[in-house]
């Protein structure tokens, strides 16, 4: 019979579930599991239908990071390029697409899988889930995860997490910013829905503009910053969804947006 797919993707009112589900080895990132990520990502993403990625596992652990067995010295040193510059385009694709990516954890994420989680736009987890870099414990420090990490954590913490491998609990994630949210385990899927559907409400092409603009804005000084967005609200003003918004509220009526 045909392997289990990697993947599950599935799409129903906006809303696009990418699963994680090879819990036998721990949801690692192997080559496959990264293709396999990102055709599920890239798939119709332009698409007035999609609005929002939620990525979930299956499994107690969300993510293990990479498959070591990937790079034992059996591979040569072109394979583990190929392993690292994949995973780095998925991570940065992430941060590229259009619509806002939900990282929805429920487990163990760990080395690759907590970079996955820090590279995601929001993150909601169970109060079970933990999140570590143990890298440096098997003598591979998590120097590719330290981008996403570095980027959305307290270099203190970060460089604690990396420096010792030890996990963070999920309130101590929440505390520190490396996830946006954290609910009982039974209160998670409805509180992922909540705000994908409040997502959903809104204009794609305001969100999208929305998005692209905040990941550039956020790497640049503050004068350059505010040069470059105060552009991009005028541009937004000129969007038929941002004149369609304004008019109904000045109206007092809901939107109708074309995205």
């Amino acid at each position: 019979p045909p392997p289990e797919k990697l993947t599950v993707r599935r799409q129903a009112g906006g809303v696009r579930h990418i699963v994680l589900n090879n819990p036998r080895r721990r949801n690692a990132l192997s080559l496959s599991m990264l293709r396999a990520l990102r055709e599920d990502l890239l798939h119709d993403a332009k698409s007035k239908d999609l609005r929002v990625i939620v990525i979930s596992a299956e499994g107690p652990v969300f993510c293990s990071g990479h498959d070591l067995k990937e790079l034992s010295s059996e591979d040569d040193v072109k394979h583990h390029s190929q392993v690292f510059e994949l995973c780095a385009e998925v991570m940065t694709l992430i941060q590229k697409l259009p619509v806002p990516v939900i990282a929805k954890v429920n487990g163990l994420a760990t080395a690759a899988g907590c970079q996955l989680v820090a590279s995601c736009d929001i993150a909601v987890a169970s109060e079970k889930s933990q999140f570590a870099t143990p890298g440096v414990n098997i003598g591979l420090f998590c120097s590719t995860p330290a981008v996403a990490l570095g980027r959305s954590l307290p270099r203190k913490v970060a460089l604690e997490m990396l420096f010792t491998g030890e996990p963070l609990s999920a309130q101590e994630a929440l505390m520190h910013g490396l996830v946006s949210k954290v609910v009982p385990e039974d209160r998670l899927d409805e509180e992922t829905t909540k705000i994908s559907q409040k997502i959903c409400e809104s204009s794609k092409s305001v969100l999208a503009l929305g998005k692209a603009t905040f990941y550039r804005q956020i790497t640049q000084d503050l004068d350059t910053a505010y040069k470059m967005t105060t552009q991009v609200m005028v541009n937004n003003l000129t969007l038929r969804d941002g004149q369609e918004g304004i008019e109904a509220f000045i109206q007092k009526r809901k939107p109708v947006w074309s995205h």
